[in-house]
């Protein structure tokens, strides 16, 4: 990885989810513009606040797809992150273990 790059995993995929109330929502049903979390797999050497292993949430929307050895990653700058979620960062006083 070079410079500022952030190289993740999709934790889920594009297909069917449910709700909170257990309701099944189908994958051809229009949401929102919605987030999503990925797991970091790589980081470029000028990366400063993630760490492969972490999770990160971001825009789908703004995403460039690769992939390596049959496996879709998503290539995407550190500014284009809106949260990391660590277990590093829950041993600080009042630390809910996320970095917005």
């Amino acid at each position: 990885m070079l410079h500022d790059r952030v190289l993740v995993r999709q934790e889920t995929g594009e297909g069917e989810r449910r709700s909170g109330g257990g309701i099944l929502i189908p994958a051809t049903a229009a949401v929102g513009r919605r987030l999503a979390w990925a797991a970091v797999v790589a980081v470029g050497q000028n990366v400063r606040t993630v760490e492969p292993g972490d999770r990160v949430l971001f825009d789908p929307e703004d995403r460039a797809e690769v992939e390596v050895r049959g496996v879709a990653y998503v290539l995407m700058r550190e500014r284009d992150l809106h949260a990391v979620a660590a277990d590093r960062f829950e041993g600080a006083e009042d630390s809910t273990g996320l970095y917005l």
